[in-house]
């Protein structure tokens, strides 16, 4: 395959998985701000989860105070913001025009079809349009984009590309989601375990699409530990890191079987996954739940460059 239809499948997926998280984040934040603020926390909700998603300063330099209806713009229809929902679904689609004849026809109509309704949407006045309905059209959209390729892709390198874009983000967008608990609530130690410490997990849960299933794997009582280990550690739970990490494993080796050689991505993932692997979650509390994230972040970043580097060079975002 060429490198350059290699990174357009990539980056389709990614930016399909980026839109989806966009969503996810302002019904975090939505729900968090319902809650009092008990002085103890961070300033703002909102700003907490600007902060989180990394898109603060950008925020800050065109439209100031983070209150929600500003938020609301940044994160959905903004196209200044590269990582807005309005954004990546232009982004994908348009990937997706390019290597349209690498795509199942079903793939490409519910990409088209994202692509057509985002327009609808962005011509209706604002007014008309409330968050929950956003966020509801995002998270169904993608799943249908996703749905189609799952169903109609061939099991080939092309498979084997929008797959490891789409784990790849998402260890990336998991693991931001998981670091908005750092922002919004400090860690004092009177509101461990308090009915605020839980919702806010809970909050984490439900924006995840994984309440129910969490309560599947641990039965009815919530603590930080079993959330934390259920969103990083288990491989049950469909967003946890592990399961992320895993997938990109699976999808590189495959990659490595097919072209018949490997490269240093299959053994940057390898390492990731080893290390993920040998984790208990105690330790990860003990280091502190933002710095181990911040430093899990910061391998899925260089491991995109080495996929990058390795597969994907020429391609243009």
């Amino acid at each position: 395959m060429l490198s350059r239809t290699a990174a357009n499948l990539y980056w389709l997926a990614r930016y399909m998985e980026r839109a989806e998280t966009a969503a996810r984040f302002l019904q975090v934040g939505a729900r968090i701000a319902l809650v009092p603020n008990t002085g103890h926390g961070y300033r703002n909700e909102w700003d907490a989860l600007l902060r989180a998603a990394g898109t603060a300063d950008a925020f800050a330099r065109k439209y100031g105070e983070p209150i929600q209806r500003n938020i609301e713009s940044h994160l959905f229809f903004d196209h200044d913001n590269p990582s807005s929902v309005a954004a990546c679904l232009r982004r994908a689609r348009e990937n997706g025009r390019i290597v349209r004849t690498a795509l199942t026809a079903q793939v490409w109509d519910a990409l088209n079809t994202a692509y057509q309704e985002l327009r609808e949407l962005e011509r209706t006045p604002r007014g008309e349009l409330s968050m929950v309905a956003l966020t509801d059209w995002t998270t169904r959209t993608t799943a249908l984009v996703r749905g189609a390729i799952d169903a109609t892709q061939l099991r080939n390198d092309n498979y084997d590309f929008l797959h490891l874009g789409y784990h790849l983000e998402r260890a990336d967008n998991t693991a931001r989601l998981l670091d908005v608990k750092y922002y919004v609530l400090l860690p004092q130690v009177e509101f461990v375990g308090s009915g605020l410490d839980n919702y806010q997990w809970m909050t984490l849960l439900r924006a995840m699409s994984a309440h129910r299933a969490f309560h599947w794997a641990y039965g009815g009582e919530v603590t930080a530990a079993r959330i934390a280990h259920f969103l990083i550690l288990n491989p049950q739970c469909p967003r946890a890191l592990i399961t992320c990490v895993e997938g990109m494993n699976a999808h590189l080796e495959r990659l490595a079987r097919g072209y018949g050689r490997r490269t240093p991505a299959q053994s940057a993932a390898r390492r990731m996954l080893a290390k993920l692997a040998e984790t208990e979650v105690e330790e990860i509390f003990d280091e502190g739940l933002h710095e181990f994230l911040s430093r899990f972040i910061d391998e899925v970043g260089a491991l995109g460059q080495t996929v990058h580097d390795s597969y994907l060079s020429g391609d243009v975002r």
